[in-house]
C-alpha cells in the first residue's frame, strides 16, 4: 500500500506533466472545458466499463485517465483565475464532511435533531440525508429537479428522476415488478391497436412511443431498487447478445454458410447453439 507521502509525490508528479502537456503540445494547447467534458465523459463510462467487469488492471489504467482529466480542467480553472486543483479537493473534502453529519457531527447541520445530532443506521437512510442536505446548500437550484442533468443517458436520467422523487416519501415499498407487467399490457394493447400501422409519425406511433417510453422506465425503476445500475445492465445485456450474434455467425460460417442469407429459422439454430456453449 501507497504512503501517504507516495500518493502526494505521484500526483505532484503528474500534475507536473499535466502543466507541461499544456505548453508542450498543440493538441493540448487547443483545449478547453468544453471541448474536454466530453472525453471525461468517455473516460468515466470506460471506467465503469471496467469496474463492471471486475478488471482490476483495467480499472488502474482508466482510474488513471479520469484523474488527468481532473488535473486538466482543473489547470483551465486555474489559468482563468476561478480556482486551482486545491481549491477543488478543499471543496470536495468539506462536502463530504458537511454531507456526511452521522460521522462528522455538525449541530449546524441542516437535518441536524433537537439534540444537534444526525442518525444513519442504514445506507438508505445516508442517501436520504444526503439528498436533504443538497437542498439546503447554497445556490442549489430550486425544486425536486433541480440540477439534475438533462444530457444524462436516457437510463440514468430516468433513475435520477426517480430517486429525487423517492427522497420527498413518493416511492413503492417493494420492488415494483408488477408496474412492469402492467405497462407491458398497456403495450401489448397499443401494438394490437396499431394492427402493423408503425408509421413515422400519427396517433398511433405516438401511442406506440409513449408506451414503450413507459415501459423501460418501469424497467429503470425496478434496477434502482434493486440496486442496479440500468446503464451497465444495458450495455452488459447488449454485449453479451453481441457475442452470441458473433459466435452464431462463426458456427455459420465454419458451417460453409452465409449468415446474412440465412433464414431466420436457421439463423436462430445458430444462435441457440451458441447460447449453449455460453453456458457449457
Amino acid at each position: 500500500m501507497a504512503s501517504p507521502q507516495e500518493i502526494q509525490e505521484a500526483l505532484g508528479r503528474l500534475d507536473a506533466l499535466t502543466r507541461e502537456l499544456r505548453v508542450a503540445c498543440p493538441w493540448d494547447r487547443e483545449q478547453d472545458a468544453r471541448s474536454i467534458v466530453p472525453h471525461t465523459v468517455e473516460e468515466a463510462f470506460e471506467l465503469a466499463d471496467a469496474a463492471n467487469a471486475g478488471d482490476d488492471a483495467k480499472q488502474v489504467d482508466e482510474l488513471g485517465d479520469v484523474l488527468f482529466q481532473v488535473h486538466f480542467l482543473s489547470l483551465l480553472l486555474e489559468e482563468r483565475g476561478v480556482a486551482s486543483l486545491a481549491d477543488v479537493a478543499e471543496a470536495c473534502r468539506q462536502k463530504l464532511i458537511r454531507r456526511h453529519p452521522h460521522v462528522y457531527p455538525d449541530p449546524d447541520s441542516a437535518i441536524a435533531g433537537p439534540d444537534g445530532t444526525v442518525q444513519a443506521s442504514t445506507a438508505g437512510e445516508v442517501l436520504a440525508n444526503w439528498d436533504e442536505i443538497k437542498k439546503s446548500e447554497a445556490g442549489r437550484a430550486p425544486g425536486i429537479f433541480g440540477e439534475v442533468p438533462e444530457n444524462l443517458p436516457g437510463t440514468l436520467y430516468a433513475r435520477k428522476v426517480q430517486r429525487r422523487t423517492a427522497s420527498t416519501g413518493f416511492d413503492f415499498d417493494g420492488v415494483p415488478l408488477e408496474a412492469v407487467a402492467g405497462e407491458l399490457q398497456e403495450l401489448a394493447e397499443a401494438v394490437a391497436q396499431a394492427d402493423g400501422d408503425v408509421s413515422p409519425a400519427g396517433p398511433v406511433r405516438d401511442a406506440l412511443f409513449h408506451e414503450v417510453g413507459d415501459v423501460l422506465f418501469a424497467a429503470v425503476n425496478v434496477a434502482r431498487k434493486l440496486k442496479v445500475d440500468p446503464e451497465l445492465a444495458l450495455r452488459a445485456a447488449a454485449d453479451r447478445f453481441r457475442g452470441r450474434i458473433e459466435a452464431a455467425e462463426a458456427q455459420a460460417t465454419a458451417a460453409g454458410e452465409e449468415w446474412a442469407s440465412l433464414t431466420p429459422d436457421r439463423q436462430l439454430q445458430h444462435y441457440a447453439q451458441a447460447r449453449l456453449r455460453e453456458h457449457g
